[in-house]
């Protein structure tokens, strides 16, 4: 029947706030347990690998699902092979800088400064929540984003940046599950591609949707997450 625990590592803002009506989806067998990060510190992915350690059971079997910002994080722990890490999901996620030549301005942008401004509709509807989102999910990310230091977020911003977790993908020995959102304009389709190439066996799934696909899609994420739960071998 599968594992009955499912961490789930939160994207940029590092909240868990956003994962509400997602886990408001899943079946009510599952036990989910969101993993939050320090608003006020900037740490980086070695750090906070330490919240993941203390998050998850440490015995009974489970499974990790990580959104964007904490993929790299959720594969250096899986690469330590956990005995009870029963499986990892990646959801628009990536294993290297997933901007590639956007890298230079969006590390002059990306300041402090940035998250100090509020960002118009616009800007939240293109990147990241998709055209006419719901106003609860808009208001909803702005606020988790206003809960979070502005050095914090720029801080986490040049992690991703900087981040290579092929290695560690490499050394994941878990079954895995990829959730890219067809429409998504931040984390491109080759870094889900760069993730199958290494890990060909890996379970692919395509949604559309924006960025967000959790938060915009959660009913079909849910059903994709709970299927690949229940198929895993325990």
């Amino acid at each position: 029947m599968g594992p009955k625990n499912l961490v789930l590592l939160p994207g940029l803002d590092g909240t868990g706030r956003l994962f509400r009506d997602f886990i408001a989806a899943l079946p009510a067998s599952l036990n989910s347990k969101v993993v939050c990060y320090p608003p006020d510190r900037s740490l980086g992915y070695a750090d906070l690998l330490s919240f993941v350690i203390q998050a998850v059971p440490s015995s009974e079997p489970f499974v990790l699902l990580a959104e964007s910002f904490s993929t790299p994080l959720a594969l250096a722990y899986a690469a330590t092979k956990p005995a009870n890490l029963a499986g990892v999901i990646l959801c628009a996620g990536f294993v290297r800088n997933p901007v590639g030549a956007k890298s230079f301005p969006i590390r002059c942008l990306a300041g402090p400064w940035a998250f100090r401004i509020d960002p118009p509709r616009w800007a939240i509807e293109y990147f990241l929540c998709g055209r006419q989102a719901p106003l609860n999910l808009v208001a909803g990310l702005r606020e988790a984003l206003k809960s979070v230091r502005p050095e914090v977020l720029s801080f986490r911003v040049r992690e991703i940046l900087n981040c290579d977790a092929r290695r560690d993908l490499a050394r994941v020995s878990s079954p895995c599950m990829y959730l890219r959102a067809a429409n998504d304009r931040v984390v491109s389709k080759s870094s889900s591609e760069e993730i199958l190439k290494i890990r060909p066996d890996i379970r692919s799934e395509t949604i559309v949707g924006p960025h967000l696909i959790l938060q915009r899609e959660p009913e079909k994420t849910a059903r994709l997450v709970a299927n690949f739960i229940q198929s895993l071998d325990i």
